[in-house]
């Protein structure tokens, strides 16, 4: 009761009083209708709860037992069977991967003449491999097989991937990289990936409300929760079809993921493993040595992020699909772990919200909020920053972001991608955060001094649009 009623910001700003809400207060704010929780201490789950509905206007509430889409959480689930191949010598680490592709190949170039793109480096995210994320199909619409994925091929909604950069030079996360191990898996195991990755992890961790079916396992489909909008609407058709299984096509519920965290937990203190050793875990837990991009706060091990060490060692991962958002957090030595599964769009602050209770609950050694220090910025300055962008994320088309001053507060509204609208504040002469989350804002300009693009969390770029609207120019 006390986490319920204690949430507060993952962001404080230093000399502002610090501001509690209750869960019901935040779903309500960020129009989130269903969040499921379930946390772990002392090696068990101590408690899980359902809250809210699983649909807006509908009666039917979350339970411990309705699943929710965990988005790139499914990323280190298979990272685990992955790593399963290569502790039974079915896969090397290091090893070409195209030396086992059969089912398709990564093409050749002339970054990968140099260096190549490896098993470790697909699931640490320095093959250089492109596609940040997958957008999903929306019901109805046709849904590609996983080569026409891999080649960008109608009615895949994304680019080739490929790689552009040498392999092993720098951290960029890609579920493109994921998707090709998936591919690698099946190739080696020549079994159909969903029943590999139940037979290797998901069964033997106990998950037995996880599927990475898609579109959602019949079974489960009755208990399902619906995506939401970040207005609160349901995603048309519930849910979006991920055909990258392996990189965001995981059904689940907070429950079995903490399952999967206790079974870590455990191998990791010296007990019988029933899905990997504590050699492949010391493997998985050990961070890329290259330096980690602004979007995300902690290296890639491979599968997991990385923080801490010794008994505070943390294993996690965020997940977003279409209408949904969801965390998971655990420690390798404390016996402690806890996941946060949301079915709305505008969810993911509420998760950061929520962890940071559950932190200082449970006396987490991370997760409790982060202190900024505003600096102050002329508002001529500011003036100069407003205007309409294409933000490309990685999408077919860039995504429509606005930048205005209302009340003398300087705001980006990007309504259709998973940001909303937020205030900027600065924390630098030429750096801002958003309020919500303390996600990275940067201006670019030319050598006039004119800005001329927006920088979101060092990767996202939008140029500044000139004579038509933002909106305008994405559809054309």
């Amino acid at each position: 009761e006390r986490v319920l009623a204690g949430l507060e910001a993952g962001l404080t700003i230093r000399g502002e009083p610090p501001v509690r809400w209750t869960l019901a207060e935040r779903m309500a704010h960020y129009h989130v209708p269903g969040v499921s929780i379930a946390v772990v201490d002392s090696g068990r789950i101590v408690w899980a709860r359902g809250f809210g509905v699983k649909e807006a206007g509908g009666a039917d509430s979350v339970g411990t037992e309705t699943v929710f889409q965990a988005g790139s959480i499914s990323k280190p689930v298979f990272a685990l069977g992955a790593m399963r191949l290569v502790q039974d010598g079915k896969l090397a680490l290091d090893e070409d991967v195209n030396t086992r592709l059969t089912t398709w190949k990564v093409p050749d170039n002339k970054f990968t003449a140099i260096e190549k793109v490896t098993l470790r480096r697909l699931l640490n995210h320095t093959a250089g491999l492109t596609i940040h994320g997958f957008p999903g199909y929306p019901a109805g619409d046709p849904i590609p097989t996983i080569v026409q994925v891999l080649n960008g091929e109608k009615p895949a909604n994304t680019a080739p991937i490929r790689v552009d950069t040498v392999p092993g030079s720098i951290v960029r996360y890609s579920g493109g990289g994921t998707t090709v191990a998936m591919v690698l898996a099946e190739d080696v195991t020549k079994k159909a990936f969903v029943p590999w990755i139940r037979e290797t992890v998901l069964g033997p961790a106990g998950m037995k409300r996880s599927s990475y079916d898609e579109p959602i396992a019949p079974a489960l489909a009755a208990n399902a929760a619906s995506g939401h909008s970040m207005e609160g609407a349901v995603v048309p058709g519930k849910h979006f079809t991920y055909p990258e299984l392996s990189a965001a096509g995981l059904w689940t519920t907070p429950s079995d993921l903490a399952r999967l965290a206790i079974e870590i937990q455990r191998t990791w203190e010296g007990k019988p493993p029933k899905v990997v050793s504590r050699a492949t875990l010391e493997q998985m837990f050990t961070p890329s040595p290259l330096a980690t991009g602004p979007d995300h706060d902690l290296p890639f091990g491979l599968g997991f992020a990385i923080g801490g060490s010794g008994r505070d060692l943390e294993f996690s991962h965020g997940g977003a699909d279409e209408g949904f958002r969801a965390l998971f957090v655990a420690f390798a030595g404390r016996g402690q772990a806890a996941v946060v599964m949301t079915n709305g769009q505008a969810g993911e602050p509420l998760l950061d919200e929520v962890m940071a209770s559950i932190a200082a609950e449970y006396a987490w050694p991370s997760h409790h909020p982060k202190e900024k220090v505003v600096v102050a910025r002329d508002s001529s300055e500011l003036a100069g920053l407003v205007g309409e962008y294409a933000l490309d994320v990685g999408a077919p088309k860039p995504l429509p972001a606005t930048v205005t001053i209302e009340d003398g507060r300087l705001m980006l509204d990007v309504p259709t991608g998973s940001i909303g609208k937020v205030e900027l504040l600065a924390d630098s002469d030429s750096t801002f955060f958003t309020r919500s989350a303390g996600l990275p804002i940067a201006f670019g300009r030319d050598r006039t001094g004119r800005v001329i693009e927006i920088v979101v969390a060092g990767s996202a770029r939008g140029k500044r649009q000139v004579g038509e609207s933002a909106k305008e120019r994405a559809i054309s």
